[in-house]
């Protein structure tokens, strides 16, 4: 069983940055790979960013390809979200992932965090 838990999020400008944090529980995080998707209200969930169990391969949605970066720490069982030029349309509750990846799918959900982007 893995447990995560999201932070970071915030009330921030158009164009500002803003940096998630997802702590995992668990011995067995470097071996899982990590992602984030979002939600805005009235919307889907979407996928946001990936990266493998290594660090090694990095996914990203088209939309934050660019502005979004995806980072871990094995040491930590910590994954990043760093966000820079945000947008409005960024505003999303934003949940931690964890399982066997991209083409697997994902096992374990944190509760979210909030990020609002004011224009």
């Amino acid at each position: 069983q893995v447990q995560l838990v999201e932070s970071g999020g915030g009330l921030v400008q158009a164009g500002g940055s803003l940096r998630l944090s997802c702590a995992a529980s668990g011995r067995t995080f470097s071996s899982y790979a990590m992602g984030w998707f979002r939600q805005a209200p009235g919307k889907e969930r979407e996928f946001v960013a990936a990266i493998s169990w290594s660090g090694g391969s990095t996914y990203y949605a088209d939309s934050v390809k660019g502005r979004f970066t995806i980072s871990r720490d094995n040491a930590k069982n910590t994954v990043y979200l760093q966000m820079n030029s945000l947008k409005p349309e960024d505003t999303a509750v934003y949940y931690c992932v964890c399982g066997g990846g991209v083409a697997t799918g994902w096992d374990y959900w944190g509760q979210g965090t909030q990020v609002t982007v004011s224009s």
